[in-house]
């Protein structure tokens, strides 16, 4: 689960972490009155959830109140276009401001899980404020990187190593440490799959300070963190999305036009997989869960068509726990009550195959039953073009 700049500052605080004064606002009086409060000189920030804001204009520095005014009403309520909303982009309903600061270095620090090691990897640059995408493919030698041993936590020398890796001179050396041990601290304590300050900066006037913030909760582990749910921001998620996770299931919509429902993570990547070997493109990343019952495969049947660029569904299960009548069943219960007009192709193997098979040959609805995985991708491809 995505959190907001400001919601992730709050949290990063209460750990320790140095964050500047700022205000969250949801109207233009709201912006132009933190601004006042704030002293007159704020940044006014987009929030919405991706990066690149900046350069996409919704970030911008305003010397007074009233200029602070004239640049929310500008931003409030804009669509906002970065090279990770996609083009269509996002609309911004609330906006961060902050006191502007001196800032003299912009560094990077990010923990985030290396599945290699098994454990979080703290990493830390010079190249503040740049994508760390970019730098990593560029300069990778710029990122160094600490492995946090679970149950110690990040090492007081494990930070002094990073922060005299990364230049920090030694009169900031103690603040920029206890901000490292204070970001590993609530990366941990918070179960966050990413917690990422870019830029880190240090001030002129001797401060160190996490002038960006992101971090990204787990959402296995959302079940010990209840008051963390409430930071959850629908309007920024995509409405399918939504509405999936409603029924336990899992989607996430793609760019494609063929739709895929399969049972299992494992088997939906190798069904996208092999529908781009056969010449297509999914639509969908949809897994039913392997104890789907009727009432959810109508549901994820509901949801794959809303999505308008859909032009024919892949359904590939393998029948164990969900055993392949039950599926059947769901699967003509839902093409006629949504009178789907779009050819289904269906793959199944497992428990129950031929009732199953037989429940779709009498539904006389427009099913084209699939040998193999690549059979049926072939038959969804050429039927979607």
């Amino acid at each position: 689960m995505k959190i907001h700049e400001y919601q992730a500052k709050t949290l990063l605080a209460r750990y320790g972490v140095p964050v500047p004064r700022g205000e969250v606002a949801h109207t233009v009086p709201e912006a132009e009155k933190a601004a006042r409060r704030l002293g007159g000189s704020v940044v006014v920030k987009a929030q919405i959830h991706a990066g690149g804001r900046g350069k996409g204009g919704g970030v911008k520095v305003a010397q007074n109140a009233e200029e602070a005014r004239e640049v929310a009403e500008k931003i409030l309520g804009m669509t906002l276009t970065t090279h990770q909303t996609g083009p269509e982009g996002r609309v911004v309903q609330r906006l961060l401001i902050e006191e502007t600061l001196p800032i003299e270095r912009e560094l990077y620090l990010g923990i985030v899980l290396d599945r290699a090691t098994g454990k979080n990897t703290f990493m830390a640059s010079a190249d503040g404020g740049m994508d760390i995408e970019e730098v990593a493919s560029k300069t990778p030698e710029r990122i160094l990187k600490e492995a946090i041993e679970p149950g110690l936590g990040l090492q007081p020398f494990q930070a002094r190593k990073l922060a005299y890796g990364i230049g920090v001179p030694a009169s900031s050396a103690t603040s920029v440490t206890a901000a490292m041990i204070a970001l590993a601290r609530a990366n941990e304590a918070l179960d966050a799959s990413l917690a990422e300050i870019n830029p880190f900066i240090l001030t002129k006037d001797g401060r160190a300070m996490a002038l960006d913030a992101k971090i990204t909760l787990d959402d296995n582990a959302l079940f010990r963190h209840k008051d963390l749910m409430e930071l959850r921001d629908l309007n920024e998620e995509d409405p399918l999305e939504v509405e999936a996770s409603k029924f336990g299931l899992n989607y996430i919509k793609l760019d494609g036009n063929v739709a895929c429902m399969v049972n299992g993570a494992g088997l939906a990547m190798a069904t996208m997989d092999i529908i781009k070997y056969a010449g297509g493109s999914p639509a969908n990343f949809l897994d039913v869960g392997g104890g789907a019952n009727a009432d959810q495969i109508k549901n994820a049947f509901r949801i794959l068509l809303s999505d308008k660029t859909v032009r024919a569904v892949f359904i590939n299960i393998f029948g164990g726990i969900l055993r392949c009548d039950t599926l059947a069943t769901g699967v003509v219960a839902a093409a006629r009550e949504l009178k789907v007009k779009q050819p289904i192709v269906v793959r199944m193997e497992g428990t129950n195959v031929e009732q199953g098979r037989q429940i779709l040959r009498d539904s006389g609805l427009n099913f084209t039953v699939a040998e193999g995985m690549l059979d049926g991708a072939n038959k969804v491809v050429g039927l979607a073009q």
